[in-house]
């Protein structure tokens, strides 16, 4: 019989690294207990969800070991569904979940999708369903197999408040271990009880308990206390120094002690403490546009839409252009990813872009990404010929985009990271209209602040679609259109 709180999964001094020159964990040691419910945190590339593929057996790690109590069921919903998962029906998805063939499938999808509050024919097609929606199918696929050890990659990307809120209920219920890697401050507080912090800096693993307002409250206390304490030492290294210069120059047996200074200051060198650097955020930046285009940008007339299950297209009467915002707004499902692609495309039916608009688009999924080109191939394709190499570097930089990253394949790169990478192409690009799809996704919340600022000074056309009111309400929008209620034409 399973005891509460027994330890279920064990890091011993663990080591991973990809390649020579990217070490993610160092002699990383801590338990996880049955029951418990943990947040996973740390900034873009820290290696959250190598953790999550080290407890999988996806990968092995160099040295140490990871433990696993016997007959441990594990399932894991990632951030995104699979490229080669997207052109299966919604049946043949749920089988995949399954190490066996399971008999009597079609039951336990009906009950899990009600679960998560989803409606799917299960001969549907997966790509066809939104964002949100394949969301909610990453989120079932894991809890269909009941496992013991629930292991959730951003589960709240693409969710409206209402999926949030369903989702956030379900776990407070959850009588088994969770582990979830969140961006989502408010979602952690509602039901995690400790902490597994991945620093990036060190390689290392801290264990808190408390939610994550708890540890932030305890690590900003401790950079304080060492920072304090490093001012100390300061002082005091400063000073011996100050008195070392002083006897140095007096000759005789003053050298002696000026030694004795230097050795003094030397010891308190060593004395200070590694004052935890916390994560880095990107720099300020601008999305310029490189020439502007005169009059209308973007019209749209009309605009196909789902509405009870059913493609139709609705009436609408939008004209955009140069520095006015749009927001469309819908609950998931009604279409509004596939409405965002269309656009950006030039192929949806009621609508026109002017010729002679450059089109900056941004794809949740971030299939505008060639995953087979380097980070500096990436960039460069969207790079002005005008533009020299140190200014392409210096807009990359200021994305945490720097040394090896840049020769670091794309498919390689966390979800954080290409979004990062998506944003650096459009401060590169310059576009007179941009087309947002989700950008809060995947991205670091340290880092949405300034990418808001950035989206509420872009001088040319927008149009944004967004789950997440805070991000929204940073961002200056000139009209809001929801899909909802639209007239069907």
């Amino acid at each position: 019989m399973p005891q509460k709180n027994e330890v279920i999964a064990r890091f011993d001094n663990v080591s991973f690294e990809y390649g020579a020159n990217k070490p993610i964990f160092n002699e990383v040691s801590f338990t996880v207990r049955r029951g418990s419910k943990t947040a996973l945190m740390g900034q873009n590339g820290s290696g959250k969800s190598t953790l999550f593929r080290l407890i999988t057996k996806e990968r092995a790690p160099e040295e140490g070991n990871v433990h696993l109590t016997q007959n441990l069921s594990i399932a894991i919903a990632s951030q995104v569904i699979a490229r080669d998962q997207l052109g299966l029906t919604v049946r043949e998805f749920f089988e995949k979940s399954f190490a066996e063939k399971v008999y009597d499938i079609d039951p336990r999808i009906d009950k899990i999708l009600e679960a998560v509050r989803l409606h799917a024919p299960k001969d549907r097609i997966i790509k066809d369903f939104s964002g949100g929606q394949q969301a909610r199918f990453l989120l079932a696929s894991a809890l269909i197999q009941n496992p013991d050890l629930l292991l959730l990659d951003e589960p709240t990307n693409n969710l409206d408040k209402e999926g949030i809120s369903h989702l956030t209920k379900f776990l407070i219920d959850y009588k088994k271990t969770i582990i979830v890697i969140s961006h989502d401050a408010d979602f952690l507080n509602a039901f995690t009880e400790g902490v597994l912090y991945l620093d990036v800096f060190t390689g290392k693993v801290e264990k808190y308990a408390g939610n994550y307002k708890d540890v932030v409250r305890e690590i900003i206390a401790r950079v304080e206390k060492e920072i304090r304490k490093n001012a100390q030492f300061e002082k005091h290294i400063q000073e011996k120094k100050d008195k070392a210069n002083f006897f140095a120059n007096k000759g005789g047996r003053m050298r002696i002690l000026a030694k004795r200074m230097r050795e003094s200051a030397a010891e308190a060198e060593e004395s200070k403490v590694d004052v935890r650097r916390e994560d880095k955020t990107i720099r300020k930046f601008i999305i310029g546009v490189k020439k502007h285009h005169i009059g209308e940008i973007l019209n749209i007339k009309s605009l196909s839409i789902m509405k009870n299950n059913e493609l139709v297209e609705c009436v609408a009467n939008i004209s955009l252009v140069k520095n006015r915002h749009l927001l469309l707004t819908g609950p998931n499902g009604i279409g509004k990813s596939t409405l965002l692609e269309h656009l950006a495309r030039g192929n949806e039916k009621g609508a026109k872009i002017s010729d002679g608009v450059t089109v900056g688009y941004y794809k949740q999924d971030f299939s505008t990404l060639n995953f087979d080109e380097t980070v500096y191939e990436a960039l460069k394709s969207v790079t002005d010929e005008l533009s020299d190499e140190q200014a392409m570097r210096s807009i990359a930089a200021g994305f945490l985009i720097t040394g090896e990253f840049m020769g670091a394949k794309i498919g390689n790169l966390s979800e954080g990271q290409k979004g990062l990478v998506a944003f650096a192409q459009l401060a590169l690009l310059k576009p007179n209209l941009l087309i947002l799809d989700e950008p809060t996704n995947h991205i670091n919340f340290r880092h949405l602040p300034i990418i808001a600022k950035a989206l509420s000074k872009y001088e040319g056309a927008m149009v944004l679609v967004s789950h997440t009111p805070e991000f929204v309400n940073k961002i200056r929008i000139d009209e809001t259109l929801d899909l909802d209620k639209l007239m069907v034409k």
